[in-house]
């Protein structure tokens, strides 16, 4: 199946978890990425229950704090 990952479409076998492709992708810090699928986010359990089907758009995204204090 065809999933577009950070923008680039790539092949991956068929039955593949969000926290399979995590791994796939060598994802650095796995545990502080947050995963958009498509129009919304995935959260928690989500991770290694939701199933990525073909035509699927991921990005991980990484949230900072910060700024002048």
């Amino acid at each position: 199946m065809e999933i577009t990952v950070r923008g680039v479409k790539k092949q991956y076998p068929e039955d593949l978890s969000v926290g399979d492709l995590i791994r796939l992708e060598k994802v650095e810090t796995p545990e502080y990425v947050t995963v958009a699928l498509n129009d919304g986010f995935v959260e928690g359990d989500g991770i290694s229950s939701t199933r990525l089907k073909d035509g699927d758009s991921v990005e991980f995204l990484y949230f900072m704090g910060g700024g002048r204090g």
